[in-house]
């Protein structure tokens, strides 16, 4: 009979998770390090924006989810904290995935099961995970037992997708792998699929370069049309109306913790093997400079010199969330401070704590100071105030404009 379930790393992926689990009637204990965040949390407050997340919270909170610093306890634990890439190598960092691993395994009972949510480059849990274990004297299959399970959820929709997704389940032992289906099948209506540990490291981090190659044809498509003076969102059109063909769109780069991350993983891994992959991830990582000029041609065309009359609308790294990492504007943001281009005006309805100079919080200040206005993130709100910026000179990178005079990319 399992105790309850010890959540690790209450981020992006933890918090859901355990709130969803805790919603089921199970018993969870959500851990993190951050004791603002779980002071937060254990005051009645949401840490970041996301539909349906505060029902979910007050739902899991009735059922009486904890939140806390410590570990817990107990024979089943769910690790869900970050895995950045080391930039000097591309390769992942697991130093926060060994750390949670070895807190586990100072508290947890033998027997228990141990559950990486956080996304591993194949084979990783084999050079990282099991020599902690073992280093103990423990055996992997008998004293602890381990298992993958990637998450595939997106800001934005993320509750939907947690009850309604597909998932796998990797696991050395086909009977704890079936118990761990069970357990996610409490709130999870999409099927879920049972493999070994290494092609479920593997399967999560394939769909997401899958779909960077795929935003990185149509990035590259833009720059084609826009040297050749076309219209790259009519050529898309015209071409997806073949029965096979069903080209994204493009845009002014690509962020987040997933799919502007997980491919570098291979690259890291396997240099020489991941050309592709390399070159869409060059390609999308040029889109922030690819902005740059077009802000660059507009101003010269109008005769703009202050950089100060430009304003980047959109902080996130995706419309209607307030996710800012591995974000396109922050990127941009990168770039012209390597140009010494200082002072451009930034706006998010979303984000409401100060990450970058000249962030302003008030629309009306902001929209009032510039003379260029750069949209960035198609959020809602910038759709619902089309009236409130016709008469500025717009980049429109998210193709969400519609009246005439507007530049595209």
């Amino acid at each position: 009979m399992m105790k309850s379930i010890n959540v690790i790393g209450l981020g992006y992926i933890g918090l859901p998770t355990a709130l969803m689990f805790a919603k089921c009637g199970l018993k969870v204990v959500g851990t993190d390090i951050n004791e603002q965040l779980v002071k937060s949390l254990n005051e009645g407050n949401i840490t970041f924006e996301e539909n349906g997340l505060k029902e979910l919270f007050m739902e899991a909170s009735k059922n009486g989810i904890e939140f806390t610093t410590q570990y817990q306890n107990t024979d089943l634990y769910i690790i869900a904290v970050p895995t950045p890439y080391l930039k000097e190598n591309k390769k992942l960092d697991p130093s926060f995935v060994i750390t949670a691993v070895n807190s586990v395994l100072d508290i947890c009972n033998k027997g228990s099961v141990i559950i990486i949510e956080s996304t591993m480059t194949p084979g990783s849990i084999d050079r990282y995970v099991r020599p902690e274990i073992e280093k103990r004297g423990l055996k992997v299959g008998r004293d602890i037992h381990l298992a993958h399970a990637p998450e595939r959820i997106i800001p934005g929709n993320m509750i939907y997708e947690l009850e309604n997704n597909s998932r796998t389940i990797g696991a050395d032992d086909p009977q704890i792998g079936q118990m761990i289906i069970d357990l996610y099948k409490r709130f999870c209506k999409g099927e879920i699929y049972l493999t070994d540990i290494k092609t479920a490291e593997m399967s999560k981090v394939v769909e997401n370069t899958y779909r960077d190659i795929n935003i990185a044809f149509a990035n590259e498509l833009a720059k084609i049309c826009r040297s050749a003076n076309m219209d790259v969102y009519e050529v898309i059109r015209i071409a997806n109306k073949h029965p096979r063909v069903n080209i994204l769109q493009p845009g002014p780069g690509v962020g987040g913790h997933c799919i502007s991350v997980d491919p570098w993983f291979l690259v890291g891994d396997y240099p020489g093997l991941a050309n592709l992959i390399l070159t869409a991830r060059k390609i999308n990582d040029s889109m922030p400079k690819h902005v740059l000029s077009r802000i660059r041609t507009i101003m010269r065309e109008h005769n703009i010199h202050d950089i100060s009359k430009v304003g980047l609308y959109g902080l996130a790294y995706k419309e209607n969330v307030d996710d800012t990492r591995e974000s396109p504007t922050l990127q941009l943001l990168e770039r012209m401070d390597e140009h010494l281009a200082f002072g451009v005006k930034v706006y998010d309805p979303l984000v409401k704590t100060r990450i970058v100079d000249h962030q302003f919080m008030n629309f009306g200040d902001f929209i009032n100071e510039i003379e260029i206005l750069v949209i960035m993130v198609a959020h809602n709100h910038i759709k619902e105030n089309m009236d409130l910026i016709k008469d500025k000179l717009i980049l429109d990178t998210k193709n969400i404009c519609d009246f005439d005079g507007v530049y595209k990319l």
